[in-house]
């Protein structure tokens, strides 16, 4: 345990990150982000966990956005500081290599919109709700714009930001904000499923892939293209590349080095 907002817990090759406030509908603060930075360090830094589970206790909510209880210090900043605590979160969450998964099991809001986005595949309770209502409190999602803008259509974003009216499940997933939508009974079982078909492939090639996926975000196609010629030249070079060729060869299944 990171501390008493947030539970980590490795289970199998998984690593779970859970933000424990179910009575404030698991509302972000100064301990939760710090204790969600604390489970993606763990993480990488355990050779064993090969995907990284983000979800909220209790089966009401995900995340709520922040804690908005003592609204005196909800949005306070840090000026002597050039980075805030959830926009380094977010670019911790951008520079991982391990791919995370959102188990969306209720209400995700505001700055839970902004942990959605963070992940790169996320799983969503047919029941849970999502928006972004800063514009009701009178302030606007700008750090969760920043990977939010990159998902989903721009109209939809304009809607959303603007007028802060909530969505369901089926709009989030139309929208691509999910991968999939089941019912809550057998949101564990799609989370478990997804997992599996993460950890029976090559940790070399997902370390490696996202690192690419993240450097040609920002390339034009020539940049990109150029990049990429270096990179699979360079993955083909790996052990793992090795052992897949190998095992396919052999008709078989890989046992992976990871390296």
């Amino acid at each position: 345990m990171a501390n008493d907002s947030v539970i980590l817990e490795k289970k199998g090759a998984a690593f779970w990150i859970t933000i424990n406030r179910p009575s404030k509908r698991n509302a972000m603060n100064a301990d939760v982000i710090a204790g969600i930075a604390d489970g993606y360090r763990r993480a990488h830094d355990d050779k064993d966990v090969r995907a990284i589970v983000l979800t909220g206790a209790g089966e009401k909510a995900f995340c709520a956005g922040a804690d908005l209880a003592n609204s005196g210090s909800a949005f306070a900043q840090d000026f002597s500081k050039p980075n805030g605590d959830l926009a380094d979160l977010m670019r911790l969450s951008q520079n991982a290599t391990k791919p995370a998964i959102a188990r969306i099991n209720g209400v995700c809001m505001a700055g839970g919109m902004g942990l959605l986005c963070m992940t790169d595949m996320a799983v969503a309770a047919d029941s849970a709700i999502f928006g972004l209502p800063e514009v009701k409190v009178g302030v606007f999602p700008m750090q969760v714009l920043a990977l939010l803008q990159t998902i989903a259509p721009r109209r939809l974003v304009n809607e959303w930001c603007i007028t802060g009216e909530p969505f369901d499940a089926r709009t989030a997933l139309d929208a691509g904000l999910l991968n999939h939508v089941v019912p809550a009974a057998d949101l564990d079982a799609k989370v478990e499923w997804l997992i599996g078909r993460i950890t029976d492939k090559s940790p070399t090639a997902i370390r490696r892939g996202k690192y690419a996926m993240r450097a040609i975000a920002a390339m034009s196609f020539d940049e990109s293209i150029a990049y990429l010629e270096s990179q699979i030249a360079i993955l083909a070079m790996t052990e793992d590349a090795k052992e897949g060729l190998k095992a396919f060869g052999e008709k078989r299944k890989p046992v992976w080095p990871g390296k």
